[in-house]
């Protein structure tokens, strides 16, 4: 067995994110039968076969899932030494990845970023939307704006404070439904769908919420706020972002409530670069201002 060059591991990621060949030219730039033989060349350096047809397209074998993590760990690595080259350390310039949860990233962050830009124009910001933790140590990410404490070692993070979820609902629905007097099934609410976690979390915070009590389900949160804002039914929302809206209302103040912590994490290596620095600081003190805001 050879060591397959790095191009081919990158064109097996891409066949396995697409689940096909053209699929994986398209989000490389290459062509169909380049990645083709790519893949033939890095299954015959392994010694093994990656993928099969099937109706839908190309299936990863179990050899294929074993080497994903594997793969994975190498884009991460090659990604993340573009980042540390793409400027002096001692300089503000260069790329700064950061990675946040969806709700988080699209309605607290873009302000917060525009200022940074604002102020350090040669800063590329790279934005990654995930409600899982991205892998720090692995440099999945340079900076990372947390709902709860981090737990990885080598890593420098600081505590912003916490912020307040509550029920809201919008007042076109409440004008058609009128206010709710308890929390039970029956109710227009929006919720999660298939999140085990979240329903994990909601038995260990003691709040009386189940699957059976959301008439509109989802596991995206961003989904959830805009059938908040375009009067669906009742859903969880964050102070700070329902107070920017004068037509969501809060409801059942004393039936559903809960905080979250919010931290800000690096990985302690990158204390040395500049620009990494700089950002840390910047999403602290943005975070910082909009904690304020979440305040019931």
């Amino acid at each position: 067995m050879t060591s397959p060059d790095w191009d081919l591991y990158r064109a097996f990621l891409a066949v396995i994110d697409t689940g096909s060949l053209s699929g994986a030219a398209r989000v490389i730039g290459l062509t169909q039968p380049t990645v083709g033989r790519q893949i033939e060349a890095l299954e015959a350096s392994l010694g093994a076969v990656l993928f099969t047809r099937s109706p839908g397209g190309l299936r990863a074998t179990e050899a294929a899932l074993a080497l994903q993590p594997h793969a994975q760990a190498m884009a991460s690595a090659a990604e993340a030494l573009l980042r540390a080259v793409s400027g002096e350390a001692d300089q503000a310039r260069g790329v700064v990845r950061v990675t946040a949860s969806h709700i988080v990233g699209a309605e607290v962050l873009p302000p917060i970023l525009t200022d940074f830009h604002e102020r350090h124009p040669e800063v590329i910001i790279e934005l990654v939307l995930s409600d899982r933790q991205e892998d720090l140590l692995r440099r999945d990410a340079d900076i990372a704006v947390r709902m709860a404490r981090p737990t990885q070692g080598a890593l420098t993070a600081r505590r912003v404070g916490s912020i307040t979820v509550g029920l809201f609902a919008h007042r076109r629905y409440l004008e058609r439904h009128g206010v709710p007097e308890r929390l039970e099934p029956g109710l227009a609410g929006i919720g999660f769908d298939r999140n085990v976690e979240m329903l994990s979390a909601l038995r260990n915070l003691q709040l009386p919420l189940t699957r059976e009590h959301f008439a509109f389900r989802t596991d995206n949160d961003l989904a959830q706020l805009a059938a908040l804002r375009a009067g669906f039914g009742i859903g969880g929302c964050q102070f700070g972002i329902a107070r920017r809206d004068l037509n969501l209302v809060q409801v059942l103040a004393d039936a559903f409530r809960f905080d979250m912590e919010v931290w800000v994490a690096m990985h302690e290596d990158l204390k040395s670069s500049l620009r990494m620095r700089l950002m840390f600081d910047a999403l602290v003190e943005g975070m910082a201002a909009y904690v304020a805001e979440s305040r019931p």
